[in-house]
């Protein structure tokens, strides 16, 4: 039996299913979750129609990439603002996703979307990008320092 404080021993109100339950933490580790969906070919459109989009929603990096991947930065930036509570000043250039080769891609903040991470101590930021079809999604879940586990 796993100690972990997420995993819990007894398979919960369906005794029948077995396994073993991971039910969300309760020490505030976790921030927020946040997820985002983008219409792939909605986006690109907008963007055709309205090329200052692209300047104002995406950095320079993020610029170059095929529409799918733009759309799923735009998602992944979405996701940001809901993992953190909305902050309210949250600028769309505060936030990059950045991708070394061979590597999983990850965010860097900056301006007030920094500030609002810092202010609720994040420490980590966990990011998952998807797309298929013509849909594009991406997660983010904000996390806290672990609190040191008592022995």
């Amino acid at each position: 039996m796993s100690t972990s404080p997420t995993a819990t021993p007894t398979p919960g109100p369906d005794e029948t299913f077995g396994g073993r339950a991971f039910a969300p933490r309760e020490d505030g580790t976790i921030v927020g979750v946040g997820v985002d969906v983008v219409d792939i070919p909605r986006l690109d459109a907008m963007i055709s129609r309205t090329p200052a989009l692209l300047d104002r929603l995406l950095t320079p990096g993020e610029r170059e990439l095929s529409p799918a991947s733009r759309a799923a930065r735009v998602a992944a930036k979405e996701a940001v603002g809901k993992a953190l509570g909305a902050p309210g000043d949250f600028s769309w250039q505060d936030v990059t996703v950045e991708r070394a080769a061979g590597r999983r891609p990850h965010l860097r903040l900056r301006g007030a979307t920094l500030a609002a991470a810092e202010r609720q101590d994040v420490e980590h930021l966990h990011l998952s990008l998807s797309h298929d079809g013509a849909i594009a999604t991406a997660i983010v879940v904000a996390e806290r320092a672990a609190a040191p586990r008592s022995l």
